[in-house]
């Protein structure tokens, strides 16, 4: 028996699991789970900005261990390892003591567009190879954008500069009460993803490439040297400091962290042949195989980033359980509130087709410069059809991506959705079920930090691989099946959703006759009607 902790850093709280390797069948699970949030800074005139403190939320990891600790009566001493993910890409520059220079821009901070745009204009002129594994588009969301932009942004602090890190690798560096940024032990699944590293030529871009893109970034690749690994090895041991304040014992392994979608995707059970939507705030869509096969419009291709031993693959939504929030907030209630009756909605019948581009496209489009869309309205629609039109339009860009998946070579044998919104929503994995033709796998409890606690069980020695960590550790799956008659209607309104999508996300693509699709949602939301 082992005890381990799994730390799991969000968008608005940091959550510790203690995981107990004894449990198993039924008892599956945590021990205890704690949280603490931190704030996440917003600027009303400015909407592409989203920013947190690095102290703040090293302070409310100390909170939430201390917490959990106490809630599963369990002593600081019994925990073996400590593991941890976060949101990514959430960069944060330092200075040559590995303090932070600024706030983290959080991976929902879009202010790096330009500078996006740029670095992928260019990737394509010179025919860099890095450019067509993170699918042909550099994203305002990953790290050398924020990056330049924070350069260009805060000319005082420049000569400051010593490194930036993604929050994983600066987490478990200050745990293990690292001061030198050139001994952090770096991500592959951070670093691979979003910054276009790979070892297939000799780590990240040239320092050609990324200075021919702006000479800020003049010596950049030196200030981002480095070790860089896999989940299975370790980014250090806990420092005294920091096992007191957290209650914990001194030198216990930490191993190199991740971002939370990928190891939530090994927490939910993903093997070879399944596709896992982590859907929260933004859906993380995780794949992973033997072979490497390079796939247009996708967040990237990384050996080794889901889980080591396998190529894993990232796509998403750029918003979902925030469009869901959003729209009842316009409404001035909860998304509780406003869900209460979606049960009884049947496909189609609101009569809406809304598209879940309200914080942009990530994939397959990767279009920051698009809003969302809602065809078909009436005058005596709801707030509550929107919602249930926005959670069939999540599930319509779902089926879009794991189409593209499917077309280059990736299997999608089953599909599990994973994520704090599953577990509260029965109608979006319903909803998903119809979309998608296929039955929808979801873990039938709280699978909180789970995929953390697994890499903390590596790091502890519990078990020998991933798969017979899952074995033991991973909750059994609830499944919702396909609906025959909500199929057939799916099919129709899909045809129109991925008209529209490809019609009004792409800037340069050809002339589609959009004159169908109002009379035609009128027509399918009459049939269910009287049906």
């Amino acid at each position: 028996m082992a005890i381990v902790a799994g730390v799991d850093f969000g968008t608005l709280s940091v959550r510790v699991t203690l995981f107990d390797s004894g449990r198993a069948g039924q008892e599956k699970g945590g021990l205890a789970t704690a949280s603490a949030s931190y704030p996440l800074k917003r600027k009303r005139e400015d909407p592409d900005f989203a920013t947190q403190s690095h102290q703040d939320q090293m302070d409310a990891l100390v909170i939430a261990m201390r917490e959990v600790l106490a809630k599963a009566g369990v002593s600081g001493e019994q925990v073996e390892a400590i593991a941890l993910d976060t949101t990514g890409s959430s960069v944060v520059p330092v200075d040559k003591d590995l303090k932070p220079l600024d706030d983290y821009y959080l991976w929902c901070d879009h202010r790096a567009k330009g500078e996006a745009q740029e670095i992928t204009e260019l990737a394509h002129r010179e025919h860099l190879e890095a450019i067509e594994w993170c699918g042909g588009v550099y994203s305002h969301e990953w790290g050398f954008a924020k990056l330049l932009h924070w350069l260009r942004h805060n000319p005082e602090k420049r000569g400051q500069l010593a490194s930036a890190f993604e929050h994983c690798d600066m987490v478990a560096a200050t745990l293990c009460g690292i001061s030198d940024p050139k001994l952090v032990k770096r991500s592959i699944c951070a670093m691979g993803h979003k910054w276009m590293w790979n070892p297939k030529w000799d780590g990240l871009p040239s320092q050609a490439f990324l200075s021919d893109v702006d000479p800020l970034l003049d010596g950049i690749r030196e200030k981002l040297a480095g070790e860089y690994h896999t989940s299975d090895a370790l980014a250090g041991h806990l420092a005294p400091a920091w096992a007191e304040k957290m209650g914990l014992r001194a030198g216990i392994p930490i191993p190199v962290g991740a971002f939370d979608a990928h190891w939530d995707a090994i927490g939910a059970g993903c093997k070879q042949g399944d596709v896992v939507n982590v859907v929260g705030t933004s859906t993380c869509i995780m794949a992973m195989q033997q072979k490497t096969t390079l796939i247009p419009g996708v967040c990237g291709v990384v050996p080794g980033s889901v889980h080591p031993g396998y190529t894993g693959i990232e796509a998403g939504l750029s918003a979902t359980g925030d469009i869901f929030e959003a729209i009842a907030r316009r409404a001035n209630v909860k998304v509780a509130e406003l869900s209460r009756g979606l049960e009884s909605y049947r496909p189609g019948q609101t009569g809406l087709l809304r598209l879940s581009w309200d914080n942009g496209d990530r994939t397959i489009l990767v279009n920051p410069e698009l809003g969302g869309i809602t065809l078909g309205w009436n005058l005596v629609h709801t707030a509550q059809d929107e919602l249930f039109a926005a959670i069939e339009g999540t599930a319509f860009h779902t089926r879009i991506i794991l189409e593209r998946l499917a077309e280059y070579g990736v299997p999608v044998e089953r599909v599990i959705n994973a994520g704090g919104v599953p577990q509260n929503n029965a109608v979006l994995n319903q909803v998903y079920a119809n979309v998608l033709g296929k039955p929808v796998l979801v873990p039938d409890g709280i699978p909180t930090s789970l995929g953390s606690g697994i890499f903390a069980f590596l790091a502890a020695g519990t078990f020998g691989s991933v798969e017979e960590a899952q074995e033991k550790m991973c909750l059994p799956h609830k499944t919702y099946q396909p609906e025959l008659q909500a199929v057939r209607v799916y099919e129709e309104l899909y045809k129109l959703y991925r008209k529209v999508y490809l019609a009004f996300g792409q800037p340069h693509g050809k002339a589609v006759a959009l004159g169908d699709v109002l009379p035609k949602l009128i027509e399918i939301r009459s049939g269910v009607l009287k049906g």
